[in-house]
């Protein structure tokens, strides 16, 4: 099974596969809230997206990661950016991740409905035993987003990775399987129909 490059599309949200021309409205994402500063995450510097995009374009035809440009249906504005990667298919899992959002989008309906497709096409289309999320333990905003998706925290990897500024991270680990999908697409559904659903 290959991962194809499929455009995902709610109500809020549509998620494209990330090209060169998505560029200048990304840049603009990251700037709303100045992205790159977050010591707790990894956000290219609006400089640096060029070769982002590179790096995720090169990543898709090795068939390890598949990037998203979120797209708020409201503006038509690109609210970010965010990804399948660490992609297993023989054993059917694989993680989601290197989720952005600018200052305007975040704590809303854009994140959890891009959430929710991703989920959906995870587990009903790709057949996906396993999706994972990991984070910076200190990201206390991600944790409890993560959590909100029905996720599991399984543990801790310790010195997982080192940040730019040389941090040595502790890396939080949860995950939803195709057993926990039904109740948390339930209750995702339930809250992206909500006026302003949290992230």
């Amino acid at each position: 099974m290959e991962l194809e490059a499929t455009v995902l599309a709610g109500e809020h949200v549509r998620l494209e596969p990330l090209t060169h021309d998505h560029h200048d409205g990304l840049c603009e994402a990251i700037r709303d809230g100045e992205l790159w500063n977050l010591q707790v995450t990894l956000v290219p510097h609006p400089r640096d997206v060029r070769a982002f995009v590179d790096d995720a374009l090169a990543a898709r035809h090795a068939g390890t990661q598949l990037a998203y440009a979120t797209i708020d249906l409201a503006t038509g504005r690109i609210a970010g950016s965010t990804r399948f990667m660490a992609i297993n298919l023989p054993n059917r899992r694989l993680e989601i991740g290197f989720t952005f959002l600018g200052r305007t989008w975040q704590r809303t309906a854009v994140n959890t409905e891009a959430k929710l497709l991703m989920l959906t096409h995870a587990f009903e289309t790709l057949g996906m035993n396993r999706v994972e999320f990991l984070t910076d333990v200190r990201n206390r905003a991600s944790r409890a987003a993560i959590t909100r998706l029905g996720a599991t925290h399984e543990g801790i990897l310790s010195r997982h990775m080192i940040m730019r500024d040389g941090w040595i991270r502790d890396t939080a680990v949860y995950s939803i399987t195709n057993l926990d999908w039904p109740d948390a697409k339930n209750d995702l559904t339930t809250r992206v129909q909500q006026p302003r659903a949290a992230d």
